[in-house]
């Protein structure tokens, strides 16, 4: 018998032929509609067998049918407009409403959750997993307590219910999570309610681990890599990103469907490296390129990301100093092994001695990447370079990534949008705080003003704060990607906030 449709990507032809033919111009408007219709799965069945019997008809027309059928996922975008005249923190302060989400539980692909949380704001209007550790920042800063404690819940719930944190809470994310901030999100908790956050959350931490670590103790012979774990020559175990489908992502059919008619690489093969990308965070980046000028050359899962590793590190040493606290001595002791070999083999696989940088490592082909991005921050912000390891980054980061708005994310200017000329809010602060880790003030004042500057400057004329910006010329806006720049917006937000403040 056949499984009842409970999804609208899962309906097949008319699915495709929707996304194909810019029914809508965003692929993402079509899998978060819902069905028109009393029972999900019945009225999905039903919509398939009518466009099967409809589709041929001459005056048959696609979108008029898609309307008839569906209703358009519901917009949030409200009355609200911004006052020029307020001061950015009274905007952000006010954003916090607006950005709010309430638990409601809709006929579409949007996975309900218990708490109230935030969005980022624009064409996503549910929780993204580690943009909300950037938001929380914020929320600290503004005094909001119980929302952080309330989108921690949320996150936690879906660790227990799915089994990890999807990319955002949507059924077609679940194959993929995104950067682990999780242990970082408890860390920013516990400073406002105390040290027992921790030990509360510790079975949520290690179900988090457990995720990021599945299929280690398959890694014997010739068998190098499973799902997200990677044994490298001298026997260590890193982490890759991953995604448990190889079919094109729902929310971006077309473009992932198209680019493999342009590809070398097996069409399977070529979706598990966008969606690996996708859980990345950094979805798209000539970071993940073997070619940097070419999108179809993405070889995501070949790659041991310097900054995945660093915060699995964290992970790792926070789960162990629970159980240290609680006198567990065996397992603490086991925890903090893993975090130390993994801080080890972060050192010999990712530090590049000669160019005094880190660089993601080819495990494929048994080299680093050459290409230079701020992924390299992440050892300082965890304290995991040496100070003289810590200076030699800054060194580069001053002469070749700090423009006029703050850091570059990457040197190469391909149309990718995690590339120049773009700058993000996380990985300003992440190298920001990185920096200051190492008593490198200097560099890190001159990267929070600037950012903060040119936060303040697009506020100042638009009224808006972005995803994204241009560091490099702050006459022009932020762009590329599969989606124009999208305002809000949430870590935008909370990173500006705490740079104000700090």
């Amino acid at each position: 018998m056949q499984e009842p449709i409970k999804y609208i990507h899962e309906l097949g032809e008319l699915f495709e032929d929707v996304q194909l033919a810019n029914v809508f111009p965003d692929n993402k408007t079509f899998p978060d509609c819902t069905p028109k219709g009393i029972n999900n799965q019945e009225s999905l069945q039903e919509i398939k067998i009518r466009y099967a019997e409809q589709k041929n008809l001459s005056d048959f027309d696609l979108t008029t049918f898609v309307l008839n059928n569906f209703d358009l996922p519901h917009g949030h975008e409200t009355s609200y407009i911004s006052d020029k005249s307020e001061s950015a923190k009274e905007h952000i302060e006010e954003l916090w409403s607006v950005l709010t989400r309430e638990p409601h539980n809709e006929k579409s692909s949007l996975i309900p959750l218990p708490n109230p949380y935030i969005v980022p704001g624009g064409r996503f209007g549910e929780v993204y997993y580690w943009d909300s550790y950037f938001t929380m920042l914020g929320l600290q800063e503004s005094g909001k307590t119980e929302m952080i404690q309330a989108m921690v819940d949320n996150f936690s719930y879906l660790i227990y219910k799915v089994g990890h944190i999807p990319n955002a809470n949507r059924i077609y994310y679940i194959g993929r999570s995104q950067p682990p901030f999780y242990a970082l999100m408890l860390k920013l908790l516990s400073e406002e309610k105390g040290p027992q956050v921790l030990k509360d959350y510790l079975p949520y931490m290690e179900k988090e681990h457990e995720f990021w670590t599945e299929g280690k103790r398959l890694l014997k012979g010739e068998t190098t890599a499973v799902k997200r774990v990677v044994k490298m020559p001298d026997g260590s175990v890193l982490n890759r990103y991953w995604d448990n489908y190889c079919t094109p992502r729902p929310e971006a059919f077309k473009e992932d469907f198209e680019l493999a008619q342009h590809s070398e690489q097996k069409p399977e093969e070529l979706y598990r490296h966008l969606r690996a990308a996708a859980e990345s965070g950094w979805d798209f980046s000539s970071r993940w390129f073997k070619n940097p000028d070419a999108f179809h050359s993405i070889h995501t899962t070949d790659i041991i990301p310097v900054d995945l590793n660093c915060l699995l590190v964290f992970l790792e040493e926070t789960i162990a100093e629970v159980y240290a606290s609680q006198k567990s001595t065996i397992t603490a002791k086991r925890y903090k092994t893993l975090a130390q070999n993994r801080r080890e083999a972060i050192q010999k696989y990712c530090w590049n001695e000669e160019k005094g940088f880190y660089f993601d490592f080819d495990f494929i082909q048994k080299k680093q990447k050459e290409i230079e991005t701020l992924a390299a921050t992440f050892p300082l912000f965890f304290s995991i370079a040496t100070a003289e390891q810590a200076k030699s980054v800054a060194e580069i980061l001053e002469e070749k990534f700090l423009k006029t708005g703050g850091l570059l994310t990457t040197l190469a200017f391909t149309g990718q949008q995690w590339d120049a000329p773009n700058g993000w809010a996380p990985l300003q602060w992440i190298a920001y705080k990185g920096l200051k880790n190492y008593g490198l003030n200097e560099l890190a004042d001159k990267i929070k003003s600037r950012w903060v500057d040119l936060n303040l400057k697009v506020y100042k004329e638009t009224g808006k704060m972005t995803e994204k910006y241009n560091v490099y010329d702050d006459n022009l806006e932020a762009g590329g990607g599969e989606y124009p720049n999208q305002d809000g917006f949430g870590w935008t937000n909370g990173v500006l906030l705490k740079m104000m403040n700090e």
